[in-house]
């Protein structure tokens, strides 16, 4: 043993940390024991294709971006960035003040 406790031959292990896991260079891996392992990187469709717009009048296209109680779907979820989710809660409001989409279901209580 040398003075920090450890014995030689776990010293000179590769990957050198002390529990034994190897130290992953990004998010949550199956080795650390998370479990919730990061998909692939959603990206914006409005900016992935520039000829979609935003439009409060497309209610079949705004459907995507709402759940089915008629919240907004969060940004982290839809995939959107910043400016395209400011533009598609607004459209969102519009269409919903016009009663293009519902601002909540209908609930049935037998």
């Amino acid at each position: 043993m040398d003075g920090n406790g450890f014995k030689k031959e776990d010293r000179s292990r590769a990957g050198g940390s002390r529990d034994g896991r190897e130290r992953g260079g990004g998010g949550m891996g199956e080795e650390r024991g998370g479990g919730r392992g990061f998909g692939r990187r959603k990206v914006c469709r409005y900016c992935a294709d520039k000829s979609l717009k935003v439009d409060y009048k497309n209610a079949a296209e705004l459907k995507y971006f709402i759940t089915e109680r008629g919240k907004i779907v969060p940004r982290r979820i839809s995939g959107n960035c910043a400016r395209h989710q400011r533009e598609v809660a607004t459209a969102i409001k519009r269409s919903r003040n016009l009663a293009l989409l519902p601002y909540t279901v209908m609930q049935h209580h037998p």
